[in-house]
């Protein structure tokens, strides 16, 4: 499917189905909550709430207790707030760093940005186990790098959504290079 290429997205409005195969009306019980929680805060929330305010809200609902922050140690100040606003909506909160169980990448083959220093690796594999056994129910991704982040997601037993998502070049908002037509010229020339 190219569905970026359709110019007449009938599936927005009317429903209309162009892949034949696993539907939102097969979920089993669990899915199904989190996909009728989400649609709830959408239509009540639409356009009022920030993303941190939508997470907070959607958690109460779900009935969660326990939030997980897997964050990146270069957003230490922006988790440590996030944690405060999460502890202050009533859940427990449990943070781990990417560089947990620290190893020099010289001792996993991985070529360092200064190679004369040490460099720890991140380890997200760590960080999903971590928050397993603490039971997190919600993890929340804060700033993991790319790559990172997806097997920090694969080794999640909880569901996880993100908050911030690196951008070194534009201040953690990486939609920014398709809004600049500056930027997104420079993108499409390449």
């Amino acid at each position: 499917m190219k569905c970026h290429r359709c110019m007449n997205p009938e599936c927005y409005r009317e429903g209309k189905v162009c892949y034949p195969g696993e539907s939102v009306k097969d979920l089993d019980e669990k899915d199904q909550k989190l996909l009728k929680v989400a649609c709830d805060i959408e239509r009540e929330f639409y356009g009022k709430l920030t993303r941190i305010e939508e997470i907070v809200e959607f958690a109460k609902r779900m009935g969660f207790k326990k939030i997980g922050i897997a964050f990146c140690i270069g957003l230490f100040d922006e988790a440590k707030v996030i944690a405060e606003v999460f502890e202050s909506a009533g859940f427990e909160v449990y943070s781990v760093v990417c560089k947990v169980g620290a190893v020099d990448k010289s001792e996993l083959n991985v070529e360092k940005m200064r190679p004369e220093e040490k460099e720890a690796v991140c380890n997200p594999i760590a960080q999903a186990e971590v928050l397993n056994r603490k039971g997190t129910e919600l993890n929340v991704v804060v700033g993991l790098c790319v790559g990172h982040d997806i097997l920090f997601q694969k080794y999640s037993k909880a569901p996880v959504t993100t908050l911030i998502v690196k951008d070194r070049v534009l201040a953690h908002n990486p939609a920014g290079a398709i809004y600049s037509r500056y930027y997104k010229r420079k993108l499409l020339s390449k």
